[in-house]
């Protein structure tokens, strides 16, 4: 999926956003308090609705509640790398990286394109380098 936001816009549900995980995620990402499914608090902006919320929180929702793709974390900065992980802890959960995120602490993380499985900082960014290597060579 390349354009998780837009794809947001048009399918989310009400109860997703009552969802108290969720409720959790935009008030990280976006600093935001979720009032009802339709009205979200932003310091910002004022009153959103939820087309309103940021790329990458919208792109979270869509991992946690919308199975249909495999999404593209373009949208995610170094914020939503913590909620990722979580996210995983709930489900399994496959996404496509095209930048690094900032992941903390010990984790688990299979890099598709070798297999190989890292679990902390070091071993993630030595994995996608490899991955990058075996990709310019292919």
């Amino acid at each position: 999926m390349e354009d998780a936001p837009a794809y947001f816009d048009n399918v989310y549900e009400d109860e997703w956003i009552e969802d108290e995980f969720v409720k959790e995620m935009i008030q990280d990402i976006d600093s935001s308090q979720v009032i009802s499914s339709h009205v979200i608090e932003s310091p910002v902006l004022g009153a959103i609705t939820p087309k309103e919320l940021s790329g990458g929180v919208k792109v979270l929702i869509l991992m946690l509640k919308d199975d249909s793709f495999i999404y593209n974390m373009s949208n995610c900065g170094n914020d939503c790398a913590k909620w990722i992980l979580k996210i995983a802890e709930k489900k399994d959960l496959t996404v496509y990286l095209q930048h690094i995120l900032r992941f903390e602490g010990e984790f688990e993380i299979k890099i598709m394109n070798t297999g190989k499985i890292v679990h902390n900082r070091r071993e993630y960014v030595e994995g996608l380098l490899e991955a990058e290597e075996i990709q310019d060579e292919g």
